[in-house]
């Protein structure tokens, strides 16, 4: 198929260009598609039909694996999209996918993207006054959901189609319909190759809802090319090539998911390995990383966290790439991983709008603390807030001039946010951060986060760096908090590592570790114990500890809040400065 054959040729030529990062980003080129373009016939389906190599393993907590090859992955997908066009799905149709890591996700999906579609992606994890929001905002037409949270849409009006894996009730018909009538997995007349739906590259194809950090869910519309073809970069920024085995540690519903267990290793025809675990088990995922050969690891940087107090000393194993996405990586966690493995944790940056953007690539020299350089592809500019001019520190945003083609189609039904988001010929990510002289993007923190304390402009991620380095704290949020001299101080909350306990002499040994480390202007200043509020996908709300610092009375700390100035070990000498 022509189609094919360009995705195939620009996905050969990143793979010829791993580790040529400034080759790359001066010769990569987006394929032009042509009128039509659809991943799963012109791409997917044209190298795994007929495969038998493993495309997709699903492993559980008992040690038990559910597999797949290509071909099967091919032709029960092309089983399901029938039987889904005799149910009523169509091109265009928006549908709610709300299952866990199953097999039956990634059958769904591919289904749905052959039939041309619209997917859209749900935690398991919300409830019916979610649920019914999502599927008002995004006009699903039907829903596939698991058989075990059917029971939250009996609250959930509509006249929606349902559709169920597994068990349920009277109304909701199942998908194991599709493959009760052509035998065994992978032959059949229904498995036969499926007619191009017609899809051109602009039609949408997935529909996110963000995890609202600081505001509602904004509802992110991606087209038939924006991650499937854009996600190539994501391919770049991890090393994949054909063969490899990739595990990534994300929930299904989440944009994440999509980047690495779905397109970007699909794209380099690498297999996925899931790992299904309820509770998190840091000596499991390690076993499960040998046992199934991976050679590459994604993770978030709270999974990275809960690592490094695990014992590494039994790897690497098979792995040769680890990298790590979501939210910014410490140093202290690159540094524990390397010594135990020899292996660098390359960080990246993306968003639920972007496919990775921004990246520490195979091969390519990595500075402590830093993003790496823009992807093949990405027109990167750092944009100052005020003058609107690029600069050296600014906003992270996408030159639209230069047809970003890894960035959406916008937000869907909410003119005034796009208008905002795409302002003065730029797409504007919220983030800002700050480029050295050969190139590499340094994150400072969000526009939101980045606070002023004493006149100085405080990041709290390079604080909260400082902080984890410390035995003592799993996870840390620094946000100001009003102070009567200094307009605002850096306070710490703490998460605690396990053994230790949340008690004065924990506070003090931590104060005493960020008065060593950083700048008198960065010292924090207030220490509290608790747990982190999250989002449900797992990212740090600092806008409710902020909101919580406002709304306290003055001089009246938390229980387990502790301030340097209780301290006479912290306290400045006659004479000296207090910074």
């Amino acid at each position: 198929m022509e189609q094919g054959t360009a995705f195939r040729a620009a996905r050969d030529e990143l793979l010829a260009l791993r580790g040529q990062h400034d080759r790359a980003v001066e010769s990569f080129r987006w394929p032009e598609l042509g009128a039509r373009f659809n991943w799963g016939t012109d791409w997917f389906d044209s190298f795994a039909s007929g495969s038998d190599r493993p495309g997709l393993v699903v492993v559980q907590t008992d040690g038990s694996a559910e597999r797949r090859t290509f071909a099967e992955l091919s032709a029960r997908s092309n089983r399901l999209a029938r039987w889904l066009a005799g149910q009523g799905v169509a091109r265009g149709d928006p549908v709610l996918v709300m299952l866990g890591n199953q097999i039956e996700l990634w059958e769904s999906m591919l289904a749905l993207v052959k039939l041309g579609a619209v997917i859209v992606p749900t935690t398991t994890a919300l409830g019916p006054g979610d649920l019914s929001d999502r599927i008002d905002r995004s006009g699903a037409r039907h829903v596939i959901a698991a058989g075990s949270d059917l029971a939250k849409f009996e609250q959930v009006p509509g006249d929606y189609g349902r559709l169920r894996v597994g068990p349920g009730p009277a109304g909701w018909l199942g998908l194991d319909e599709a493959h009760g009538t052509a035998g065994d997995r992978g032959s059949g007349g229904d498995d036969a190759p499926l007619d191009h739906p017609g899809t051109s590259p602009g039609d949408p194809l997935l529909y996110y809802f963000t995890s609202g950090t600081t505001s509602r869910p904004k509802l992110v519309e991606h087209s038939q090319v924006s991650y499937p073809l854009g996600h190539l970069t994501t391919m770049f920024w991890l090393g994949l090539r054909p063969g490899d085995v990739h595990m990534n540690i994300s929930s299904p519903g989440w944009a994440k998911h999509a980047w690495s267990c779905f397109f970007a290793p699909w794209n380099a025809e690498a297999t996925v390995v899931v790992f299904n675990y309820a509770r998190f088990d840091a000596a499991a995922l390690l076993e499960q990383l040998q046992r199934e050969a991976v050679t590459s690891f994604c993770a978030p940087p709270t999974v990275w966290r809960m690592l490094i107090q695990a014992d590494l000393s039994g790897g690497p194993w098979d792995l040769r790439e680890v990298v790590a996405a979501g939210e910014p990586l410490n140093p202290e966690v690159i540094d524990q991983v390397h010594r135990a493995w020899g292996l660098t944790i390359r960080d990246g940056y993306g968003q639920t709008e972007t496919t990775a953007s921004i990246g520490n690539v195979p091969g390519a020299p990595l500075k402590a603390g830093s993003m790496g350089r823009p992807l093949p592809g990405c027109p990167v500019r750092l944009v100052d807030p005020v003058s609107g001019s690029v600069s050296r520190e600014g906003e992270i945003c996408l030159d639209l001039s230069l047809r970003p083609l890894t960035l959406m189609s916008g937000y869907r039904d909410d003119p005034d946010r796009n208008a905002e988001a795409l302002s003065g010929g730029y797409y504007h990510t919220g983030d800002v951060a700050s480029l050295d002289d050969d190139g590499y993007i340094t994150y400072v923190g969000r526009t939101d986060d980045v606070f002023k304390a004493s006149d100085y402009k405080i990041s709290p991620f390079e604080l909260e760096s400082v902080l984890i380095e410390h035995p003592a704290v799993m996870e840390a949020a620094v946000v100001p908090a009003p102070d009567p001299i200094r307009l605002a101080v850096p306070k710490a909350y703490v998460a605690l590592a396990p053994g230790h306990e949340a008690t004065s002499a924990t506070a003090l040994s931590i104060l005493r570790h960020a008065r060593d480390k950083l700048a008198p202007f960065q010292r924090v200043r207030r220490i509290e114990f608790a747990e982190l509020p999250k989002t449900i996908s797992g990212k740090i709300r600092r806008v409710e500890l902020r909101d919580r610092e406002e709304s306290r009375p003055p001089g009246s700390p938390a229980a387990t809040e502790w301030r340097d100035d209780q301290f006479p070990e912290l306290r400045p000498p006659p004479g000296g400065s207090g910074g």
